[in-house]
């Protein structure tokens, strides 16, 4: 078989092209969002809102809503939570994230195990990108788009606000509702990808694509291009090779952003592990 046909043949099956499609946009949304988690230091939000929405998902199945819909309630209640126990108490923000996101998890997996049901609830915690129906995709892609509009209009406000929060009150912007409308977007992403990688996955795209860019730019206009790309390539990858490996299509799809991850760690031209070795060699005395 040439390399055309490993293209092609995939192609054929319009689950795949389903898979592709999905997931690209997916990655797209998820790598974007990612570069301003990670410029602000809020990956643990990230992965705290994608497995708080879990109970949302099963409710909206328990009473025949889409389920978007109870994703997305609940990722606004987690959020709200974490806001909440933060400011009213003496607990921090990440043990506050701890306590929001292992509870609402676990009452998750509770009404799992209690909802009677003729359908395998666990492609919400594990994915399901093969599965992908035509009115699934197309919500996926209204809110994905929803949220790639307010992200492009609001990136020079977001940008300021993750860089000094302090600069951008001085200059007349609201630091809380840039905050809270970044939290919101997180909670829109997390309900994106669900249906594509699962619960347990999302936080992978929320956070490698933007850490990987990280690692090769030092410009953050760059790394809006970076990782929108390597996210993508990632995701065509991680479904072709599940196709012809017979494996798991989410799991893939997270580790060759994993692998991309690892290429940059080692090999990023300013930042990477090889490039800091001899950093710290040349700047070795020399010994008699």
């Amino acid at each position: 078989m040439n390399p055309l046909d490993l293209f092609l043949e995939p192609l054929q099956y319009e689950f795949m092209t389903h898979a592709l499609i999905t997931t690209s946009i997916a990655a797209i949304l998820c790598a974007l969002l990612s570069c301003w988690l990670v410029l602000i230091g809020w990956s643990l939000m990230g992965d705290a809102v994608s497995h708080a929405v879990l109970p949302g998902v099963v409710l909206a199945y328990v009473f025949g809503a889409p389920f978007a819909l109870g994703a997305l309630v609940f990722g606004f209640i987690a959020v709200s939570l974490i806001g909440a126990i933060r400011s009213t108490t003496r607990v921090k923000e990440d043990a506050a994230i701890g306590i929001v996101f292992t509870t609402l998890f676990a009452l998750g997996l509770v009404l799992i195990s209690a909802t009677p049901s003729q359908t395998d609830l666990n492609h919400i915690i594990f994915g399901n990108i093969l599965g992908v129906s035509n009115a699934e995709l197309a919500q996926i892609a209204l809110l994905a788009a929803i949220a790639f509009a307010v992200l492009v209009i609001k990136r020079r406000d977001l940008t300021l606000y993750a860089f000094d929060p302090t600069h951008a009150h001085a200059i007349g912007l609201n630091p809380k509702f840039l905050g809270a409308l970044l939290l919101g977007l997180l909670a829109l992403t997390s309900v994106v990808a669900l249906q594509v990688v699962g619960v347990i996955l999302v936080v992978a795209m929320l956070i490698i694509p933007g850490a990987t860019a990280y690692l090769l730019t030092d410009r953050f206009s760059r790394m809006l291009v970076i990782a929108p790309a390597l996210s993508v390539a990632s995701a065509i990858t991680g479904i072709y090779l599940s196709y012809w490996l017979d494996a798991a299509s989410g799991g893939l799809v997270v580790v060759v952003q994993g692998c991309a991850f690892g290429l940059a760690y080692v090999f990023a031209p300013r930042h990477g592990l090889l490039s800091k070795l001899h950093q710290h060699r040349i700047a070795q005395p020399a010994t008699p």
